[in-house]
């Protein structure tokens, strides 16, 4: 059972593998389900998986390490550990505004989240009842788009998907997070082996390996490298307190490294068994590979409508990816819910309702940019979910995961990271400390000016 004779909140994970499927949980969501399997194909299909490992490897992995470390190290929610770690190491306090922004990003992000997973709740009824069963493109297209047009019904699928994350982070880590990833995890892996046995015999599986995975080394830019940079960086829930918070619950007899290797091998696993369940199903049916939500609430509900037994494949695909974003949904929570429960010690459950709360009428920003707000805009032509999503996604969590692995390498005892990551080899540490303080940092600059670069031009222009 968890130790509950530790300081800062007490709680740890039952066992190291009860962590690796709650970060792998947290860092599945619906961008991998969707976009790395499209980013890849379009990218260099295998030429482009490569890559993208090697970036798991120089980004993902020494970041997320960083934040697994300081998160244990602290025991604490992230802005409390980042003030504790700044103290340790005679910095100044205002380091703790790393933890602050990681509470925000992961905020924001849940409250457009939430809306958008309530489209995947919508659809799993749509498609059980057999409403796409034999419609065309354009009857399939305008019942999204009526979907969409509606704020009552996207609400509705908002406050019942709120409720549900608000209700198991209340119950704590071992009642809730444990218990919720003990059934949420294994029923994803095994939805997404159904649909892989589906999809394998669509017709369209040949199609589908080879988009995904022929070596087109014709198709790499030097664009594809900053894709793949930010994907490894976006897909692990880098840079927004997340894996501080749960790095916090972690037993100190944990591995680190191997722990962090493994939930990224995870990570990556279901993205590309994703695509290869949703590819030769688009392929088999002769549709276009669109991108995003035109790919999950238009082409796919065609494709599932025109095959045998597509109403419960259907089914189990939009099953899938609200398991996938439920887990990520948890995470996004649990930093600014330690945070309040540390710092007022308030109950777990009553802050959890406040904070959904809060989220809630934020998310009725991002409803009403598909409908009644669509014409309103800000800074770039933005709507109110674009802004947030853009202030998030292309701010908060890039500046967030550079300056939270600067500070883990470059300002922390060296002596205190070597033993938090069992380094006893001195050449190891140096070997770290240029991966994780020097390359993987760097990486993540390049992304975040070639993203936002376009905006600032824009602007001045």
């Amino acid at each position: 059972m968890a130790d509950t004779h530790t300081s800062g909140s007490g709680q740890r994970w039952s066992n190291r593998w009860l962590f690796v499927l709650a970060a792998a949980g947290s860092a599945v969501g619906l961008g991998n389900i969707w976009k790395f399997p499209y980013i890849a194909g379009e990218n260099g299909g295998g030429a482009f998986v490569l890559i993208y490992l090697v970036c798991i490897a120089a980004v993902g992995i020494p970041i997320m390490v960083s934040e697994v470390l300081m998160g244990r190290q602290g025991r604490s929610s992230p802005i409390h550990t980042m003030r504790k770690l700044a103290k340790q190491s005679g910095r100044s306090s205002r380091w703790s505004i790393l933890g602050w922004m990681g509470v925000l990003a992961g905020f924001l992000i849940l409250s457009y989240y939430a809306v958008i997973a309530g489209w995947a709740v919508n659809y799993i009824l749509a498609s059980g009842s057999g409403t796409f069963t034999g419609a065309s493109a354009e009857a399939v297209g305008q019942s999204f788009n009526e979907f969409l047009a509606s704020p009552i019904e996207l609400i509705a699928y908002q406050t019942g998907f709120l409720a549900l994350t608000i209700w198991i982070v209340g119950r704590g880590v071992t009642k809730g997070l444990e218990a919720a990833i003990r059934w949420f995890m294994p029923l994803l892996f095994v939805l997404l082996i159904a649909l892989l046995v589906y999809a394998f015999n669509s017709g369209g599986f040949d199609q589908g390996l080879a988009f995904m995975f022929d070596m087109k080394w014709e198709a790499v830019t030097p664009e594809s490298w900053l894709i793949a940079m930010g994907q490894a960086f976006f897909t692990l829930s880098l840079g927004m307190g997340t894996m501080m918070a749960y790095g916090a619950y972690v037993p100190d007899d944990a591995h680190l490294g191997s722990t962090v290797v493994t939930i990224a091998l995870i990570d990556t696993f279901i993205a590309i068994a994703a695509g290869l369940a949703i590819f030769p199903i688009v392929f088999a049916n002769g549709l276009e590979v669109a991108q995003g939500p035109g790919l999950t609430f238009v082409t796919l509900p065609l494709a599932f409508g025109q095959m045998p037994l597509g109403s419960l494949f259907g089914a189990l695909f939009f099953l899938l990816l609200s398991f996938a974003a439920i887990t990520s949904a948890i995470s996004l929570t649990e930093p600014a819910l330690s945070f309040l429960v540390e710092e007022y010690n308030a109950k777990r459950q009553r802050v959890a309702v406040s904070l959904g709360i809060i989220c809630w009428v934020l998310g009725l920003g991002t409803v009403f940019s598909f409908n009644l707000w669509s014409d309103v805009t800000f800074v770039g032509g933005l709507t109110f979910f674009d802004t947030v999503d853009y202030f998030s996604q292309n701010i908060l969590l890039p500046l967030g995961g550079m300056l939270i692995t600067f500070f883990a390498i470059w300002l922390l005892p060296r002596d205190l990271v070597d033993k938090q990551l069992g380094i006893e080899k001195a050449w190891v540490s140096v070997l770290w400390r240029l991966l994780a303080g020097v390359i993987a940092p760097l990486c993540v600059l390049a992304v975040f000016v070639s993203t936002i670069w376009p905006l600032l031009a824009g602007l001045l222009m």
